[in-house]
């Protein structure tokens, strides 16, 4: 129950930062990545504010040993480099480019009725679908190919 609490109080603060500053406002984004036109910096200033806060928290965390609630740590992410990769984040800055929304933003959007941020949630569930679907198919290949009796 604990950790429960902890992930509600640590989402509530993500979507109220995200709306005190302004960036559940797809045009806000899209402003930002438009560095011909009518830039505005304010979507990097809001990702220093981040890692600011994040830097220490994560050191700290990695110094005690431990989650708040008492868990141990999750491993560390993969550092490889691949096609999965590679095509998962030029499809999530395609998809950020031309709706100026990434998950986050878009659920604290619905918070407050913005019906283009229900289209992308609908798009992003759907697509992480078909994404799970492929990728549960190469899964299953493999591991075909990993039981199957060696011709030795």
């Amino acid at each position: 129950m604990k950790r429960v609490v902890h992930a509600v109080v640590a989402g509530a603060l993500f979507g109220l930062g995200l709306a005190v500053s302004g960036m559940t406002n797809p045009d806000k984004v899209l402003n930002f990545l438009d560095v011909a036109g009518h830039w505005d910096p304010s979507l990097a200033l809001v990702m220093g504010a981040a890692l600011a806060v994040a830097i220490p928290g994560f050191a700290w965390l990695r110094r005690r040993g431990c989650t708040l609630d008492g868990t141990g740590l999750p491993a560390p992410p993969g550092t490889r480099i691949d096609a999965r990769l590679l095509l998962g984040s030029a499809l999530f800055g395609i998809g950020w480019g031309i709706a100026g929304y990434c998950p986050g933003p878009a659920l604290a959007s619905l918070a407050h009725g913005g019906a283009d941020a229900g289209v992308f949630v609908v798009a992003m569930l759907a697509g992480s679908q078909v994404a799970r679907f492929f990728d549960a198919g190469k899964r299953e290949a493999r591991d075909a190919r990993r039981n199957a009796p060696s011709s030795r």
